[in-house]
């Protein structure tokens, strides 16, 4: 094999394969490209970094923060063989002023409980249902970024809060995925010049915005898609996540001067994510997903109820663990933070009244209610299967139905699309280049 740019893959790549591809790149390019390990996971797995150049300034890029967003590992790939190889789009990308640490997976533990989502969507239409038989997610106490918020002291977040430390990178991304909606950018800090490199990429991708999203729904929105988080003293931080954010990873390289992009890009696509447009009903809309995902999960939770005598003990099953964790109040909690958005909609006197939604917020709320009770009902049905015990079956046909028809919901209201691999990565990586690029501009 050649130096040149390698194809990239219209598949999302295991931890085994991504590992072996960055070792393939430090064999081609000695000296440029060097692989380290940076930390071991809780149940005793490597940690590996993959650094590109030898530039005095630092990017640092996180792949797989979520065992089911999967896209990071190619992302990640791709990133550090355009940068070994020259490919210099930017002063950003050039290996002599520029360094690339690459976090190849971040919690390999959860995604060891993730294994087989790769091959799972690995077909040229894969359906969400093939995704959420095979997809995990902790909860939030064993996700790296989060973690510290709860508090919770994990080694997977030391150890990527060392190589912050270590490195002061002057930009850090985290690489994400969201099952459907459009792309969005979270910053813990302004980058003016990603707007419109952003957009770009977008729409050569076939990539829609998401303008207006559950996860940062109350932050600065200075561009469509592009998210900024509020300062400390903003009131309506709460609305868009813990009061206490600034202790996640996400915000660590501010100590420096730095920061952190969150690039998420979407597996299936919606045109709805892409309206701004008031949703005229948007009172009535909220108030029926908020049912939804109560009545979801309600009727997950009865079959769990039926089934923790012979389940193992959550002490045992991160899957388990998660299931309690959402039957506790998960789903009360989401359908419970919408009612304010339902009052000020029903308070708007007109179609410009900015306390309406827009048909895409609307739309981000309609995928977290929908797909909540659909991440527990796949992990349950992984725990039914594999459970020795006479109602096992039996429970595993019946919550198997609702899986069924919840998915073809899922597909139908949001009118799904799926968005090929090869486009999610390289919109990603236009993402990351461009925000590179921009932080790098602010440096002077």
């Amino acid at each position: 094999m050649g130096d040149g740019p390698s194809a990239v893959p219209d598949r999302y790549l295991t931890v085994a394969e991504v590992t072996e591809s960055a070792r393939r790149l430090v064999a081609r390019f000695p000296g440029v490209a060097r692989l380290h390990r940076i930390g071991t996971s809780r149940a005793g797995r490597p940690i590996l970094m993959l650094s590109v150049g030898r530039g005095p300034r630092h990017v640092l890029v996180v792949a797989r923060p979520h065992p089911d967003e999967p896209v990071g590992g190619v992302t990640a790939l791709v990133l550090a063989e355009r940068v070994a190889c020259g490919d210099r789009p930017s002063t950003a990308t050039d290996p002599a002023l520029v360094t690339w640490d690459v976090v190849l997976c971040l919690d390999p533990d959860g995604t060891a409980l993730s294994e087989g989502l790769e091959e799972a969507t690995a077909g040229p239409c894969p359906s969400p249902a093939d995704y959420y038989r095979a997809a995990f997610r902790p909860v939030a106490a064993e996700q790296p970024e989060w973690a510290p918020i709860v508090p919770r002291d994990l080694p997977e977040s030391r150890a990527l809060f060392e190589v912050i430390d270590e490195r002061r990178p002057f930009l850090q991304c985290s690489l994400h995925n969201v099952e459907a909606g459009g792309s969005w950018v979270q910053l813990t800090g302004a980058l003016p010049g990603l707007a419109e490199p952003f957009r770009r990429s977008a729409l050569d991708t076939g990539v829609p915005l998401q303008h207006g999203t559950y996860d940062a729904l109350h932050w600065e929105n200075p561009s469509p898609g592009i998210h900024v988080l509020p300062p400390p003293d903003d009131t309506s931080r709460l609305a868009a996540g813990s009061e206490d954010i600034g202790l996640s990873t996400w915000c660590a390289p501010a100590r420096y001067g730095g920061v952190t992009a969150i690039v998420e890009v979407p597996m299936w696509a919606t045109d709805l994510a892409d309206d701004p447009t008031p949703h005229r009903d948007a009172a009535r809309v909220l108030r029926d997903l908020s049912a939804l995902v109560r009545e979801g999960g309600r009727q997950v939770t009865a079959v769990l109820d039926q089934a923790r005598g012979f389940l193992p003990p959550a002490g045992d099953s991160a899957p388990r663990r998660v299931l309690e964790w959402m039957a506790e109040d998960l789903y009360d909690l989401v359908a419970d933070s919408w009612e304010p958005l339902a009052r000020q909609a029903d308070g708007a006197t007109g179609a410009d009244d900015p306390r309406l939604p827009t048909t895409a917020q609307v739309c981000a709320l309609d995928v977290v209610a929908r797909r909540q009770p659909l991440r527990a009902a796949g992990l349950l049905l992984r725990l039914l299967k594999a459970a020795d015990d006479a109602d096992a079956p039996g429970l595993h046909r019946e919550l198997e139905e609702l899986f069924t028809s919840w998915c073809a919901d899922f597909e139908k209201s949001l009118r799904l699309r799926w968005v090929p691999v090869r486009h999610q990565v390289e919109h990603q990586t236009r993402t990351v280049v461009a925000a590179a690029e921009s932080a790098l501009g602010t440096l002077g």
